[in-house]
């Protein structure tokens, strides 16, 4: 007994000097990685994971909330064998329909519920845009044409410094690059950041972002590797510093902005809550608004209705439409923090995150979609849609958009 004991003690103190290890080690984040992953049974970041990250409110009005028109069946309406199937599939949390301004279907699925927030994920990225125009539109940024450094005279520096190439650029080119970069180019994942959205490797940027300490210095270290403009590679780090520029400029944070211009005015009907890179610290604006799937739906309502006096109508017109650089559409799929697709000849525009979080509006049909969930489906053609979205989309429009 004495000798296992003692067997016991000599494991704890090894597993516990490797833990100081990797805590002091530029790898400390794969702490908090591990509790909130492996140590709860999950492989990898999940729609409810905001349980464990430090948080700030993104406060309501309760005098205000809105009072949606809801369908006396939108709870019992029999869906499609192969929506049914699809939801199932991909491991849902919530499947709502809005049409017409009434929301006509509304199902959750466990452990989801209509009072249970669910991580946003990369969906944040287009409620930053929305943000950060209403933020030009209040005089504190001229336009999405203004120079990154103007800001954030930091960005790009830290690897120019060093005196090396990254990825065979040199000091010279990656300092041209940086001087080039301007904010539109951050909006349309044009940046040419040296950033690998990898959601696999425990040790890649992405990881380092969501799971570190400060979200400020793993900016500060990331090169501009590629001349902005010239090239669509998706990078959450492009949305993190429109946040870093917006916190900037207000004086504020993005969670008392999102409550001042989203939040409040449109009458949702619980608080938000945006994900902290440590207690009192910076939202994690690339991913990481938690709130209800109703409150989603109620951003894609605004959307869908130029904005309802929030946002600029003109902008959300641009915004939902293909990026052009000197004339030269850059992708077809992405516009100003929008993703773009159509099925069946109906075209729609969505907010995305990371394992089929969508906000979904489709203007034809007066229809906004909501999916939650843990799960998606890949395109078998190989393009950037996924096949999950565009059933959901093609199934709404069949069952309630005739």
């Amino acid at each position: 007994m004495m000798k296992a004991f003692q067997r016991f003690l000599l494991v704890l103190g090894i597993t516990a000097v490797l833990v100081g290890v990797v805590w002091l080690s530029p790898y400390g984040y794969l702490i908090k990685g591990l509790r909130m992953t492996y140590l709860i049974g999950e492989k990898s970041a999940n729609y409810l994971d905001y349980k464990g990250f430090d948080k700030r409110e993104v406060a309501n009005d309760p005098e205000r909330v809105s009072v949606l028109a809801v369908s006396e069946d939108a709870g019992t309406v029999e869906l499609s064998s192969a929506l049914r199937e699809m939801l199932k599939r991909t491991n849902s949390g919530s499947f709502l329909v809005f049409r017409n301004d009434s929301l006509v279907c509304e199902r959750y699925f466990e452990p989801v519920a209509d009072t249970v927030m669910t991580n946003s994920f990369s969906m944040a990225k287009t409620i930053t845009c929305l943000l950060f125009q209403r933020a030009i539109e209040e005089g504190k940024i001229a336009s999405w044409d203004e120079p990154v450094r103007k800001f954030l005279p930091w960005v790009g520096k830290a690897a120019v410094e060093k005196g090396e190439a990254v990825d065979g650029v040199s000091p010279d080119q990656m300092e041209a690059n940086a001087a080039a970069l301007t904010l539109r180019h951050l909006i349309t994942m044009s940046a040419g950041l040296q950033w690998n959205e990898s959601y696999q490797s425990p040790f890649g940027i992405t990881a380092k972002a969501y799971y570190g300490s400060d979200i400020e210095a793993t900016m500060r270290e990331v090169p501009v590797v590629v001349m902005p403009g010239t090239q669509f590679e998706y990078q959450s780090g492009s949305t993190q510093l429109l946040g870093l520029v917006l916190e900037q400029v207000t004086g504020k944070h993005l969670s008392d902005l999102a409550s001042d211009w989203l939040w409040k005015p449109l009458g949702m009907e619980a608080p938000a809550y945006w994900s902290l890179d440590k207690a009192n610290g910076r939202e994690l604006n690339f991913c990481c608004v938690n709130a209800r799937s109703r409150d989603f739906g109620r951003l894609g309502l605004m959307v869908l209705h130029n904005g309802k006096g929030l946002v600029d109508s003109g902008f959300l017109a641009m915004a939902r439409k293909p990026f052009e650089m000197g004339g030269k559409v850059l992708v077809p799929f992405y516009g100003h923090s929008f993703w773009l697709g159509s099925v069946d000849g109906v075209d729609f525009q969505f907010f995305n995150g990371l394992k089929g979080q969508y906000i979904v509006v489709i203007p034809s049909k007066n229809m906004v979609v909501v999916r939650t969930g843990h799960g998606v489906v890949k395109p078998a053609d190989g393009g950037r849609i996924f096949d999950c979205v565009k059933l959901y989309v093609g199934e709404a429009v069949r069952m309630f958009g005739r």
